[in-house]
């Protein structure tokens, strides 16, 4: 089993999802969102599944700076602005194979973890 964690190392919700799987010796491959953005194709993946407005931390220190409490933008055009400015995005977003959760999910990823100790 291998997970995708997206996210920054200062995020604590991060650094929890990092060390859940750790304890479950499950393979992770974390992105620093500080070093490498990610990709639009890979927020669109999420952004299909939960929608682009719940992927924006609107309590982020960064939106706040950014001054967008009342931006009015196109789906597209938030993807953009997210692919630009991760540290607007609600962390962390994690992957395993098709399955996505976001933010702090650890009953999602116990069901995952439980799912990939039978089919071992």
């Amino acid at each position: 089993m291998e997970v995708q964690i997206f996210g920054i190392r200062k995020s604590a919700d991060t650094r929890a999802a990092l060390r859940f799987f750790a304890e479950r010796r499950v393979r992770t491959h974390f992105v620093d969102l500080n070093e490498r953005a990610a990709s639009p194709g890979e927020l669109r993946r999420f952004a299909q599944k939960f929608g682009v407005r719940a992927l924006i931390d609107r309590d982020a220190k960064r939106f706040a700076e950014l001054g967008l409490g009342s931006a009015l933008l196109s789906e597209e055009r938030w993807l953009e602005k997210l692919a630009l400015e991760p540290l607007l995005l609600r962390m962390p977003l994690v992957r395993h194979q098709q399955q996505l959760s976001m933010g702090p999910a650890e009953e999602t990823w116990r069901a995952w973890v439980a799912a990939g100790k039978q089919s071992a």
